[in-house]
């Protein structure tokens, strides 16, 4: 798709490529609570991923009045970017918070770190509490840095942010490139930093989840895209949400959507893009016997491109990235949003990868099981889009997690449903304030992502995202 693709070609297409986590049938997938669409409901939320299932989960919990839900999911539940990512519940506690200081100022960017460094704790509360079997995992997170400049680079500003004393760094611990290769299992391992982080099978959590939803009244209605939205509210303050099946009129309206916000929200078009991603699950016939891998993976090559690594505990890997192979070619993935077919020229990036890399594994037999793509929505300013729609009154929005949802999304939508179900000020509702969605973010000309990929694009290996 093309910088000119219009917001109407944005929208999820049918057949998406089968992931590992969801290549076995759920009895969810294409499940509908009612036959026929409702006519009138409180809250229409569009997206059936862990944006729009967990946001449902917070207007629904604890309250003695619950609004009637209807969520609307345009393929399978949980088809999109939940159900297509790595699994991993991973922070960023240091490294791109130089960045966001630089950019938003330093108590704004120690704000960031703290509410991604809450979300593991709280997702593990969550699995507890609801007591989902998703294959949940607390463990540690290891960045490896393969470039030994990028490692320097990367060591000063680490040391600059402790000494700053600015933004909490007391989980982050820091190797230097003499133990780096035997603390991270990497061979060539220039440094390592590690921190506290999670992992899990999300399509699970999102089914589960969604189950008991059902149980306290959320209407699913899965199969169900929306065309359209009406321009303005009818003479009762209702929107109406145009579907093939029919339409639905409501007092409020989410729209969790992420990389297809666009259609729903023309004026999001220029500020959340699709980007195309790819992910494999590797295998080796030694099952529970490879090697053991305690930690989860970020692998940086350099300043642009990295790839993120899961192992599980049945010994298989999940790892996603290969940037290397198709960045450069724009249309391959940028304001892309076909998840129906692989990036062909990233697909062998994957063969032999642990053996290539890690230690110990040189003789495992490790190889590709599966492989496929998903969208992403990247925002323009690297920031989220979380709050009420400008101009809109009773339409909010959760997205634009730029492939960072899983250690951002669960209390972003706790905060969100506060907003939506007891009227809590964007600034009282814990989420950091540059998530929140304003006309100014909608009108600015900046757009910080592109700006970051011109010359990449140009032909700059160097171009660091």
């Amino acid at each position: 798709m093309s910088q000119s693709a219009s917001h109407e070609h944005r929208a999820p297409v049918p057949n998406p490529v089968p992931s590992f986590w969801n290549s076995e049938p759920r009895a969810l997938d294409d499940f509908r609570s009612t036959s026929e669409l409702p006519q009138t409901v409180d809250i229409v939320i569009i997206g059936g991923g862990l944006a729009g299932v967990t946001t449902a989960y917070h207007l629904l919990k604890d309250n003695p009045n619950p609004p009637s839900i209807v969520l609307l999911e345009a393929r399978k539940l949980c088809s999109g970017a939940t159900g297509r990512n790595g699994g991993h519940v991973k922070p960023d506690t240091y490294f791109n918070a130089p960045k966001y200081t630089k950019l938003y100022g330093a108590e704004a960017a120690a704000e960031l770190v703290a509410f991604e460094v809450s979300h593991v704790l709280a997702i593990k509360d969550l699995v507890e509490s609801e007591d989902l079997d998703c294959d949940f995992h607390l463990t540690r997170s290891i960045d490896v840095y393969l470039d030994s400049e990028h490692a320097k680079q990367t060591e000063a500003a680490y040391r600059d942010l402790v000494k700053s004393s600015t933004v909490n760094m007391r989980d982050v611990a820091f190797t230097s490139a003499k133990d780096a290769e035997r603390v991270s299992g990497m061979k060539g391992a220039a440094c390592c930093f590690s921190f506290t982080a999670a992992h899990l099978w999300p399509s699970k959590l999102v089914h589960q989840l969604t189950g008991k939803l059902i149980s306290k009244g959320l209407n699913l209605q899965t199969n169900t895209p929306v065309s359209s939205v009406s321009p303005v509210r009818d003479d009762d303050g209702m929107w109406t949400v145009d579907t093939p099946r029919g339409s639905i009129r409501a007092a409020k309206l989410v729209c969790a959507t992420n990389a297809y916000t666009a259609q729903i929200l023309p004026e999001y078009a220029s500020k959340i893009v699709p980007v195309r991603g790819i992910c494999s699950h590797i295998e080796s016939a030694q099952g529970t016997n490879t090697p053991h891998l305690v930690n989860t993976y970020g692998i940086r090559f350099g300043g642009r491109n990295s790839d993120y690594l899961i192992p599980r505990a049945d010994g298989s890997i999940v790892v996603g990235g290969a940037r290397q192979r198709f960045w450069h070619n724009r249309d391959r993935w940028f304001g892309n949003v076909r998840d129906d077919e692989l990036v062909d020229e990233a697909v062998s990036y994957f063969d032999g990868y642990m053996q290539r890399h890690f230690r110990g594994w040189e003789e495992s037999g490790a190889k590709v099981k599966e492989i496929w793509t998903g969208i992403m929505g990247y925002s323009s300013d690297f920031m989220p889009h979380i709050g009420a729609v400008p101009k809109k009154p009773g339409q909010f929005i959760i997205a634009g997690f730029s492939g960072h949802g899983m250690p951002v999304i669960f209390l972003s939508s706790k905060g969100l449903a506060s907003m939506i179900r007891d009227g809590t000020p964007f600034e009282e509702s814990g989420i950091p304030r540059t998530y929140k969605t304003t006309k100014s973010r909608l009108e600015t000309e900046k757009n910080f992502l592109e700006e970051s990929l011109q010359s990449l694009w140009a032909g700059d290996e160097e171009t660091k995202v």
